[in-house]
């Protein structure tokens, strides 16, 4: 697995692209620091990109609640990008498909955001 990050649009929307397996090794740790970095910067949208995410466990998802409770606890929100239907199947049954806002495209949670800043 790997784990990058960036920002865009002047450093207001975070971007945390995983890839391969979200499973509770040292990678997701790295995730996890990257959410505690941004959250450190004062961001506020941070967009969770798992086009690329084969397979995630419970570990996995302990992390990407982790960070959506961060993020809520500091006033902002996450969303979620490029869902396979494996992992929604995943965030169906474990009814968390209910807490997040879902994005097929990143393009989409982007404007999703301007949207919601005006």
């Amino acid at each position: 697995m790997s784990v990058k990050s960036r920002t865009i649009l002047d450093g207001k929307i975070a971007i945390i692209d995983v890839r391969g397996s979200l499973i509770g090794d040292e990678e997701t740790d790295l995730f996890r620091d990257h959410v505690t970095d941004f959250i450190e910067q004062g961001n506020k949208n941070l967009i969770i990109n798992l086009e690329r995410l084969n397979y995630m466990n419970s570990s996995g998802i302990g992390a990407i609640i982790t960070a959506h409770t961060n993020y809520q606890k500091n006033g902002g929100e996450v969303k979620l990008v490029g869902l396979s239907q494996n992992i929604q199947n995943l965030l169906a049954v474990t009814r968390l498909v209910e807490i997040f806002d879902v994005h097929d495209k990143l393009e989409d949670a982007v404007i999703s955001y301007n949207m919601n800043s005006k």
